[in-house]
């Protein structure tokens, strides 16, 4: 099927030079993105009809492995679960880690596209779900795929060792830690730079944006068990409401931001969940509350789950409650993302590599956000590799400038009617990260 498109003087934007490249690496970018894309559009279509959730994504590894081997890459699959590493050597020269996040989300979509997802699966905690593509990540499979042919076409562009990763469980901040654990930097080619893409829907399809520094906070998840004493609703004076004591908690807990973070340190603490009780007449004996929270620095983030750890009590022993009945507060260390930096030097020569390909307009300098990424990890290790992430625009530019006039806002990521707009989106990606690349890996 034949997607809208953005207009021609828009799309130009995906063939303009690439950096330090000769008219001919131009055009064969050009006829190759061409030549690929109609396949590209049906491995989109189908990757956006059949997405799988977070720890499940065995069909859709097995399909970006194909990708991957079509193209001539070494591919290693189920590593560190649906893991998939490739990796296609040219010669001396550095190593580049360029990865893709494979996983869907448990949500309903009802964007009314022709290829809209109706799947339903039974999850890993054993419930019924639909599933949908809600992050854009089967975008994110397509430029891979599309970059990977790219490369491997321009072999005589490049000197070095192409390591492509598939990774699993993005969504769940654990997939990028469980490829590390399982020897990613030990039995494949360790990288000295790393690179990713994120879609954005905020941004225009057609262009890019980048940030130095932080891009990505660190993403706590904490629960709370609000304890008390419950009884009937009509004697509260014998009772210890936990739902009382949960609100005035709750109140208390947004002051840890505005009242006890500096102005100039980001902080989030949202109270995503509540649950307490089963009927109108009755107190019951206890109220589960779960928080994200969210920070750049690592002080901040020991300093909020401190300052909420205090809060909860001290609000406990206020409303009288005894030791053995205190709040329990379990932070989910296996579910922490850290924060995601963007080497500076790294991404100053990423963005001079865009912005000769598709042109300075065309490349945004953006703000840092307050979601998770766990691309984090991959430059965490002791091994320090510089690690840049950068944004590529998916929505259609006409739908940005009607936002922009109504202040109606767009559909976000995770929202059921977050559809981007595939053409121009995928082809800008794959000349974006494949501008990236030859800059990065240029034969000297």
């Amino acid at each position: 099927m034949k997607f809208s498109c953005l207009a021609p003087a828009l799309l130009a934007c995906a063939f303009v030079p690439l950096a330090s490249a000769a008219d001919g690496v131009r055009d064969a970018v050009a006829n190759k993105l061409a030549a690929d894309y109609p396949a590209l559009e049906k491995f989109y279509t189908d990757l956006h009809l059949h997405p799988e959730l977070s720890l499940m994504e065995e069909k859709t590894s097995a399909k970006v492995a194909a990708e991957l081997r079509a193209a001539g890459f070494d591919v290693t699959e189920k590593f560190g679960g649906y893991g998939v590493v490739g990796v296609l050597q040219n010669g001396a020269g550095p190593t580049l880690l360029i990865r893709t996040d494979l996983d869907g989300l448990p949500v309903a979509e009802e964007t009314g596209l022709p290829y809209a997802s109706t799947t339903r699966v039974t999850n890993l905690a054993g419930q019924e779900v639909s599933v949908m593509q809600a992050c854009g990540h089967d975008i994110h499979m397509t430029v891979f795929t599309g970059t990977a042919r790219m490369l491997a076409s321009l072999k005589d562009q490049w000197s070095g060792t192409l390591v492509f990763i598939g990774q699993p469980a993005e969504e769940l901040g654990v997939g990028a830690r469980a490829m590390l654990t399982a020897g990613l930097y030990r039995k494949f080619p360790k990288p000295d730079y790393a690179v990713a893409i994120h879609d954005s829907a905020t941004l225009p399809a057609g262009t890019v944006g980048t940030v130095e520094g932080y891009i990505m906070a660190n993403v706590d998840s904490m629960d709370i068990t609000v304890r008390g004493v419950g009884g009937h609703g009509a004697y509260p004076h014998a009772t210890k409401d936990p739902i009382v004591l949960a609100a005035r908690i709750i109140g208390a807990l947004q002051t840890v931001v505005s009242r006890e973070t500096r102005p100039l340190d980001p902080a989030v603490v949202t109270v995503g969940s509540i649950h307490g009780g089963t009927k109108h007449n009755i107190i019951p004996n206890e109220v589960k509350l779960q928080l994200t929270l969210r920070s750049y620095s690592e002080p901040v983030r020991v300093h909020t789950i401190e300052a909420i750890r205090r809060i909860c009590r001290g609000e406990a022993i206020a409303a009288g409650l005894p030791e053995n009945l205190m709040p329990v507060i379990t932070v989910k260390e296996d579910e922490f993302t850290p924060a995601t930096y963007n080497d500076p030097a790294l991404t100053r020569r990423v963005r001079g590599a865009l912005e000769r390909s598709l042109g300075p307009d065309n490349v945004k300098t953006i703000d840092p956000e307050m979601g998770g990424e766990d691309f984090s990890e991959f430059g965490r290790t002791t091994d320090k590799v510089p690690v840049c992430l950068f944004r590529v625009g998916a929505v259609d530019p006409a739908k940005v400038a009607e936002s922009q006039r109504t202040g109606v806002a767009l559909p976000s990521l995770h929202s059921s009617r977050f559809a981007p707009l595939p053409e121009p989106t995928i082809k800008t990606g794959i000349t974006a990260v494949t501008a990236a690349a030859l800059d990065l890996l240029a034969k000297k």
